[in-house]
């Protein structure tokens, strides 16, 4: 069986989020194809391929608490079908399936996540056949022109979730690139960074920040040691906000900060449901934004940092004593898992 990285595979990432791909497109009907109609024709290309048994393991119904279990830590198989138990057609019709939700560097950046399980196993860390096609599809509920319904990609440090009403993507949350390593020394991949600019645009802020407002964003001097707001404990920080104001710092600094939140907002997504979250990241009072940091301001140390807007909650920490094991989320507070559309 190919692996992801094959070149029938990788070629889908040229496709990622190209607005002739995803919009010039037309449905079976012969209308004009939307972001969520494409995404629901795939989804059944995927379902229709699958075996009897396939088909039952990557499904579940609308309802089922699963849906709001997602969980990216553990080397584990994540619940649905992961891309080792799928054929080759299949693995392509299943990617085809994420290619509908990424742009061209959001695919490329779940590959990077998706890789380092080989390189984890490369360097015989954790269970020996770990690799990068441990990485589950589920739907829940049936993907159809009028119905709620959704899907999932998990695995090992990634946590991809689209919630749809019909053919409309209500919900692209919560989402996760994690790694580790980080950065890959030596073997194959050596000099590999899985992800780019999370720590080093937020270390970038936080140095620039006067001595005030480094006190002001202190939240406590060590690092958490993982994010804190996990499935289940998504309003763990309710309505409070730590750190310093983004209205209290220099404009440069606010900005920089607000091209971090669209780091994990926006750069992943394709094109129309990109303009959609550049939009939604900067409702409400971004002037109210708060940056809260914990652990240490040295490269290669134990670091948290949090970002919380009216319409999102991003988390960033290094696990203990482990510098490169890097985990994230990103939640809309209003809007994770269409809560807003489905109520």
């Amino acid at each position: 069986m190919p692996s992801i990285s094959s070149p029938h595979l990788t070629r889908r990432s040229a496709l990622a989020g190209s607005a002739v791909a995803v919009l010039g497109a037309t449905g079976v009907a012969g209308a004009a194809a939307t972001p969520g109609s494409t995404m629901r024709e795939r989804a059944q290309v995927f379902l229709r391929g699958l075996s009897p048994d396939q088909r039952s393991t990557s499904t579940r119904s609308f309802d089922d608490p699963l849906r709001a279990r997602w969980n990216f830590m553990g080397p584990r198989a994540k619940p649905g079908l992961p891309l080792e138990r799928m054929t080759p057609p299949q693995q392509q019709a299943a990617m085809d399936l994420l290619v509908s939700g990424l742009s061209a560097e959001g695919f490329d950046k779940a590959e990077r996540v998706m890789l380092l399980q080989d390189v984890l196993r490369e360097q015989g860390r954790g269970p020996s056949d770990r690799n990068r096609e441990r990485f589950s599809f589920i739907i829940f509920g049936t993907p159809s022109p009028g119905a709620a319904w959704g899907w999932r990609i998990e695995g090992h440090h990634l946590s991809l979730s689209w919630t749809l009403v019909g053919d409309e993507i209500v919900s692209v949350t919560p989402s996760s690139f994690s790694s580790d390593p980080n950065v890959v020394r030596g073997g194959r991949h050596d000099g590999l960074i899985a992800l780019v600019h999370e720590e080093e645009l937020a270390r970038q802020v936080y140095a620039d920040l006067s001595p005030a407002n480094r006190r002001a964003a202190l939240i406590q001097d060590q690092a958490f040691g993982n994010i804190l707001a996990t499935a289940g404990n998504e309003d763990r920080f309710g309505g409070t906000r730590e750190g310093v104001a983004l209205a209290d710092l220099h404009p440069a600094q606010a900005d920089l900060l607000m091209r971090l939140a669209e780091i994990y907002a926006v750069d992943h997504l394709a094109a129309p449901l990109a303009a959609e979250q550049a939009d939604r990241v900067r409702a409400g009072d971004v002037a109210g934004v708060h940056f809260g940091w914990a652990g240490s301001d040295r490269p290669g140390e134990m670091m948290y940092y949090r970002l919380t807007g009216d319409t999102f909650l991003i988390e960033f920490a290094s696990l203990r004593n482990q510098p490169l094991h890097l985990h994230t989320i990103r939640h809309d507070r209003e809007r994770n898992l269409g809560v807003h559309a489905l109520a």
